[in-house]
């Protein structure tokens, strides 16, 4: 009985096809600038439940505190602050990912 092992070496069509792309867009997505822009919606993920949080009276006590010695400006700024962490932060893990398959494909490639 013969039975052939099937080689792992080979590149399929979907891993040829991201070499491709990535290869075309490595560095135009690695632009800090365009990283924040497209991450802009899940950092407004993470932000928009806290300006819901501050602006429902969910606690009388705290919402006296807040009312009364409370600058709205730390808030639109922390606010902010959030948005762009969470936008960057998320974009920089993801290219990282389509970085090191990258490199692990070519790498494979070669063999």
């Amino acid at each position: 009985m013969v039975i052939f092992a099937e080689t792992t070496d080979m590149l399929t069509q979907e891993e040829k096809d991201f070499i491709v792309y990535w290869e075309a867009n490595r560095l135009k997505q690695k632009k800090l600038g365009r990283q924040w822009l497209i991450g802009l919606p899940i950092g407004l993920l993470f932000s928009i439940p806290i300006l819901i949080n501050y602006a429902t009276p969910w606690h009388k006590r705290a919402n006296m505190v807040a009312g009364s010695s409370f600058n709205p400006l730390v808030l639109i700024f922390a606010v902010l602050l959030i948005i762009s962490f969470v936008a960057i932060f998320h974009n920089k893990l993801k290219w990282e990912k389509h970085e090191q398959k990258y490199l692990e494909l070519k790498a494979k490639e070669k063999q």
